[in-house]
């Protein structure tokens, strides 16, 4: 049986291409469109699809209040298409905490049909995701008690490296979450494009007790520190010629993503025991083959477990092919990144 999808966009233009994109593979059938939420929540209930394509801006009603209701009413995988400004990349991470799968930036120009070609992959992918429940803000800590956790971690010479795709912006708020404001200096490669990376970073800064910036070329890795790679063309990778330093170089897409979690981790895989690889939820297999570098070089791995990941596909490579140490429930990773990064245990 295909999967059925629905179109949502009040772009009559879109609502062809997406349909157009959609319908050129054999396992997906559009069942049907919609110009905006109205005829979205029909279309719904008549059609029954299996995964439905949303766009953010909508007239008569935002994509995320509609969001924010479908998820409430009838949970089901959606896929956002979202446009490349700030505004966009808010919205859209907005609508991932709110239960949307995965997302696409909306595509303009003479090379728009090539940029919609990775959406049947997505839209298949969400089809099978696990549907979680939207993140629960975390918890305020008191500053007294916030001083008690940070004398009593000690990050020692650790850094900590995290991959994530599809899921992922759930997934690191949670793990990040449980970090104390002396973490050890982690480094980051989330899959989105380069003004989402911005924007991600800026919300997990106001949400966490760390500094979270985007990392930038030269930067010297410190405790109290976390540096998210910048989406786009350019890989991040660790230099050791003066201390530990953010590199940032061009360079083909890698497990075809750039920045690539393999290309970090194995860069990271040259700190032996004091690295500590962490693969969260994602499609593909982008960081399986560097956490694996990671363990053989000394360093402690730590897995997603599937009853957890949005979509099992990242870390289950991972396991499998044995570069998996630990694998963890989500809400298990953050408190062992901590234990395993205490050189007072």
């Amino acid at each position: 049986m295909p999967i059925r999808v629905l179109i949502v966009d009040d772009s009559s233009t879109m609502r062809a291409m997406l349909r157009h994109v959609l319908s050129s593979d054999p396992e997906l059938e559009v069942v049907g469109e919609a110009a905006d939420p109205y005829e979205a929540r029909d279309a719904v209930k008549q059609l029954r699809p299996d995964v439905l394509t949303l766009d953010v801006e909508m007239p008569r009603m935002s994509g995320l209040e509609f969001l924010q209701k479908l998820m409430a009413a009838r949970p089901m995988p959606v896929v956002m298409v979202s446009s490349l400004t700030r505004a966009g990349a808010e919205d859209t991470l907005s609508a991932l905490e709110l239960g949307a799968v995965d997302f696409i930036a909306k595509p303009s120009g003479a090379n728009a049909m090539e940029a919609l070609s990775v959406l049947p992959y997505k839209v298949r992918e969400a089809s099978k995701a696990r549907l979680m429940q939207p993140a629960p803000a975390p918890h305020p800590v008191g500053e007294s008690q916030q001083a008690q956790k940070a004398e009593r971690f000690n990050p020692g010479r650790n850094v900590v490296a995290i991959g994530a795709s599809t899921g992922g912006v759930d997934a690191l708020l949670t793990v990040l979450s449980n970090f104390p404001e002396n973490c050890p200096p982690t480094v980051i490669v989330q899959h989105m494009p380069a003004k989402f990376t911005s924007s991600f970073a800026k919300r997990l800064n106001g949400r966490t007790r760390m500094n979270v910036a985007e990392a930038t070329d030269g930067a010297q890795l410190r405790p109290g520190h976390v540096y998210l790679a910048p989406g786009g063309t350019q890989h991040l990778y660790l230099d050791y010629r003066a201390g530990i330093q953010c590199r940032l170089r061009e360079g083909e897409p890698r497990s075809g993503h750039s920045p690539s979690v393999d290309e970090l981790f194995e860069s990271v895989a040259d700190l032996g025991k004091r690295a500590l690889g962490v693969l969260l939820t994602g499609m593909g297999s982008d960081g399986a083959e560097g956490l694996k570098r990671i363990r053989n070089e000394g360093g402690r791995t730590i897995g997603q477990n599937k009853a957890t990941s949005t979509v099992y596909g990242m870390p289950r490579v991972a396991f499998e092919m044995g570069a998996v140490q630990r694998q963890l429930p989500l809400n298990l990773i953050g408190p062992a990144i901590l234990e395993a990064c205490n050189v007072d245990i």
